[in-house]
């Protein structure tokens, strides 16, 4: 039932943010999940969250299609996010990533561009493979690593990639695909 939430939760936000005309691009685990069903659907992973990323300039037009998909805007942590009026738990939150900003402050790259999308899915644009891969390298978490692990699993990513990455961020995709034996 969890699952039909985050799925249900998903549905109504890109298709409101679709039907109002403002661009938006699937990224964090929902991105992962399309890319991944690209090569082998019984791969996919499930995530409890939705994360997109937006323009801020487009913010006061996402507002109105959250709240037309039953969403409010909130803000916890310096975080924008879409939350259910009936359950507003951020966990279970549509969170917003700005495009071309730096996610933290002391991030290496900024966030992809809106532009640099693709839709694998209809309705559902998602950041493109390249975009995808530099976001999980730079948040770098134990969940990021595991949705490179599963991109590499099914030949989504390989060593060509480290070209035209940072130093830093083509270490961190080098290690993995060399405990993955790519």
């Amino acid at each position: 039932m969890a699952m039909d939430a985050v799925t249900d939760r998903l549905n109504r936000i890109t298709q409101t943010l679709t039907e109002m005309g403002v661009p938006f691009a699937l990224v964090g685990g929902q991105a992962v999940a399309l890319w991944v069903a690209s090569k082998d659907p019984a791969a996919v992973r499930t995530t409890k969250d939705v994360d997109i990323l937006l323009q801020r300039k487009d913010l006061p037009k996402a507002r109105a299609a959250a709240t037309k998909a039953g969403l409010d805007y909130f803000e916890v942590l310096d975080v924008g996010m879409f939350l259910e009026r009936t359950d507003p738990n951020p966990r279970y939150g549509v969170h917003l990533i700005w495009a071309g900003e730096k996610v933290k402050a002391e991030s290496l790259l900024p966030s992809p561009n809106i532009d640099e999308r693709e839709e694998l899915s209809p309705g559902k644009p998602v950041v493109s493979l390249a975009a995808l891969v530099r976001m999980k390298l730079l948040a770098n978490r134990d969940q990021d690593r595991v949705h490179l692990r599963d991109m590499i699993g099914v030949d989504l990513i390989d060593r060509s990639m480290l070209q035209g990455l940072p130093a830093e961020l083509a270490e961190r995709l080098d290690a993995l695909l060399t405990e993955e034996g790519r």
